[in-house]
């Protein structure tokens, strides 16, 4: 029965492909939401069982229309059929089912949105917006500049322990999807202002900790002495917006894209951008193309007398 390899497919990801806690929730919302909608209830209140090899095209094709009926959105559906694919083929691999059937569903059309990211001064002036006479200045300053410096994702720094910086060659080992590691420089800005939060501030903030509570080996830490987490970057960066005038509404992950942005229009090489960022395909790089072609040509209208 469903339910029964949907517990199995769990395992599988939690244990043999070691997916984040975050992709996990998103694969057991999605398939749940999905086996919800084909065990049909009894007049009992329990709910019958559909056998797995029933579940053909049609069937997930109706679930599509259903979501979209709600007014879902595209990506929503579109991942949620990307859960399916992966599990089925999790199932013809195990020998369940012969044949994957949400292969031959179509994926809904999405506009692909270029990603948000600075300029050059704009993101050297927000990055210099944390007051750095107080302890939470020091530290914002230092996961900023880490991250516009290296174009880790935000929750690969706020993973990072002390073991993971090399300081005299400049080198950060990042923990990536998947477990991937990659070995990521970062320059003089970035260290210094890594050294002054770690000096000044990070010593004050596991003082603000019962010792059987502190992460000894966490690099950035929040006011109460423990791991930083995403959530809060997200919020610290929310904050610095407020007080940066002029800056559009960005992310954490803006900085990434400024970082990719930037290195692109100074010519670096995109498959070295792509082992930067972790990407798996250089189709997901390539994205960063186009938002420099976009700027190039805006600089041509402008400046060319026959533009």
């Amino acid at each position: 029965m469903l339910a029964e390899y949907l517990e199995q497919f769990f395992q599988h990801l939690r244990y043999e492909r070691s997916v984040s806690d975050h992709t996990l929730r998103n694969y057991l919302s999605d398939l749940e939401q999905f086996h919800d909608h084909i065990a049909r209830p009894r007049t009992d209140g329990s709910r019958e069982q559909i056998p797995v090899k029933q579940i053909d095209h049609l069937t997930i094709r109706e679930w599509m229309a259903m979501l979209h009926s709600e007014s879902k959105k595209k990506t929503s559906i579109a991942r949620k059929l990307a859960s399916l694919r992966t599990f089925f083929q999790f199932l013809v691999r195990e020998g369940v089912v012969e044949n994957n059937p949400a292969k031959l569903v179509a994926t809904p059309k999405i506009a692909r949105k270029l990603p948000t990211h600075l300029s050059i001064e704009d993101a050297v002036r927000f990055i210099e917006t944390p007051d750095l006479s107080t302890h939470l200045g020091k530290r914002d300053r230092a996961i900023l500049e880490f991250i516009y410096a290296t174009g880790m994702r935000v929750g690969e720094l706020v993973n990072l322990d002390l073991k993971d910086i090399d300081f005299r060659e400049k080198l950060v080992r990042v923990t990536g999807k998947r477990k991937k590691q990659r070995i990521l420089p970062f320059g003089d800005p970035a260290l210094q202002a890594l050294m002054f939060y770690l000096n000044e501030t990070r010593p004050a903030f596991l003082n603000n900790c019962p010792a059987i509570d502190r992460d000894d080996q966490a690099v950035f830490l929040n006011y109460q002495g423990t791991r930083i987490t995403t959530r809060s970057v997200g919020r610290m960066v929310d904050k610095y917006i407020r007080e940066c005038a002029d800056i559009p509404n960005i992310s954490p992950h803006s900085l990434r894209h400024s970082f990719a942005t930037h290195l692109l229009d100074q010519g670096a090489d995109l498959r070295d951008i792509q082992e930067l960022l972790g990407h798996a395909r250089l189709s997901t790089t390539q994205i960063y193309t186009q938002v420099s072609m976009e700027k190039l040509i805006e600089v041509y209208d402008k400046a060319h007398p026959k533009a």
